[in-house]
């Protein structure tokens, strides 16, 4: 079933994905595009009812206040301006902050009286489209996906198999940037008991070699995603007719590596790390879903709840935990400090009601006192946050005896750490991850 769409035209706004959730969650689908699209690219759009011109902080580029084109303006279609940054429409949006009642009573009054949309966003609808994309796109050519074992990365697997069945190569890499026992659950998850197709590769010597004396995080993600790239080119050759490469690409992927009138946030190794010579076309069902969607994706394509509920890990994996320049006895470090938070958390009864908690370990040591002599070793830095889409997020209030307990543990079980310290900060100001 085609789904009817509203199309947002970012004039500068930094509200851009909290509008496009606010129509999502009235069940009606939306995209975020360029306030330059030209007529060719609307028109090239499906069952567009509607368009919200969403001006804001950042409508002014390089001395010049950007509108929309008078092809948008003359297309026939509802228009709706937000904060008043478009020169004329049908509707005016105030400017209220996400989830006023006014806010969405007018979005509600546009989506379905002025547009006459359809509410038939869901998740079966969407489903359905992708396994039709898909088997339009990949035809009867074989699919190479980047299994992580992570929420994303499985979601991809299930659409795919789903899709395209035995087409479907899984590979999973070992970059020596997983969490502690995450390569050999994948393998006994993927390979034992969903009986998936999959090529385990060692790779650690590989990406820490290529990672060595590297300290800016930009420069490690692109090296993680090319190196990731390079491998699965070399996995291919050993196989006959790979012409396609999945990935788990979501949407904050694609906002936050940057657009024409935001700054990019940080690039996304699925996102801005491509080499120029890439050998695939590339297969990204996901790229237009949000994190709590791609989790409501997993629970309608069947997957069990350990699977869609894991915890969110980055795809540079602890590349971008350990800060700096990363080197081996300090990532051994922080792959056991997380292996402990997430056993006191899971103890703790905090599993399911944090969203995303994980330790990061900077590259500079702090002064200590350890058997009566003083030490110089790494501080630990724990952090905790809950979102729903992974733009925004807060800080969960961890119990003090927990916290205590697991910098108990740190303190005495991990080589090479003095320190243990609890990031406070929300995002924004801050990133959830630290790089």
């Amino acid at each position: 079933m085609q789904q009817d769409m509203i199309v947002i035209l970012d004039l500068g706004s930094n509200q851009n994905t909290l509008i496009a959730r606010d129509i999502r969650a009235l069940g009606v689908y939306t995209e975020i595009h360029p306030h330059d699209i030209t007529r060719e690219q609307l028109e090239a759009l499906p069952n567009v009812k509607g368009i919200i011109l969403n001006g804001g902080a950042n409508r002014v580029v390089d001395g010049v206040a950007i509108d929309a084109s008078d092809a948008v303006y003359g297309c026939g279609l509802p228009l709706m301006a937000v904060d008043h940054a478009a020169k004329r429409s049908d509707v005016t949006l105030a400017n209220w902050p996400a989830g006023d009642p006014f806010r969405r009573e007018a979005l509600r009054s546009f989506v379905f009286d002025t547009c006459k949309a359809q509410a038939n966003w869901n998740m079966d609808n969407f489903i359905a489209d992708q396994i039709e994309l898909i088997r339009k796109q990949v035809g009867s050519r074989k699919v190479l996906l980047a299994l992580s074992g992570g929420v994303d990365s499985s979601v991809v697997a299930a659409l795919l198999i789903r899709a395209i069945g035995d087409q479907l190569t899984c590979v999973h890499v070992n970059h020596g940037l997983l969490r502690k026992g995450e390569p050999e659950q994948v393998v006994e998850v993927f390979r034992n008991q969903l009986g998936a197709n999959l090529i385990y590769v060692d790779a650690v010597d590989r990406f820490l070699d290529k990672l060595a004396g590297v300290a800016d995080p930009e420069q490690k993600r692109k090296i993680i995603g090319a190196e990731f790239i390079r491998v699965f080119e070399e996995e291919a050759r050993k196989l006959d007719g790979i012409d396609f490469l999945g990935q788990g690409t979501i949407y904050p992927d694609i906002v936050e590596s940057g657009t024409k009138t935001a700054k990019m946030v940080k690039s996304h190794h699925n996102v801005g790390g491509l080499p120029e010579d890439l050998k695939f076309e590339l297969v990204e069902p996901l790229k237009m879903l949000f994190k709590d969607e791609v989790r409501a994706c997993g629970v309608a394509l069947g997957l069990p709840d350990s699977m869609v509920y894991r915890q969110p890990f980055p795809g540079p994996g602890l590349g971008v935990r350990c800060l700096g320049a990363i080197t081996r006895d300090r990532l051994e470090a922080l792959r056991e400090a997380d292996a402990i938070l997430r056993e006191e958390f899971d103890l703790a009864g905090l599993r399911g009601k944090v969203w995303q908690y994980f330790t990061v370990i900077p590259d500079f040591r702090s002064t200590g006192v350890r058997n009566n002599a003083r030490c110089f070793e790494w501080p630990v830095i724990l952090r905790a946050v809950n979102t729903v889409d992974a733009m925004t997020a807060t800080v969960e209030q961890v119990p003090w005896p927990v916290l205590l307990k697991i910098t108990d543990r740190i303190l005495s079980e991990v080589k090479g750490v003095n320190r243990v310290l609890y990031d406070l900060s929300p995002k924004p100001v801050a990133t959830i991850e630290w790089e």
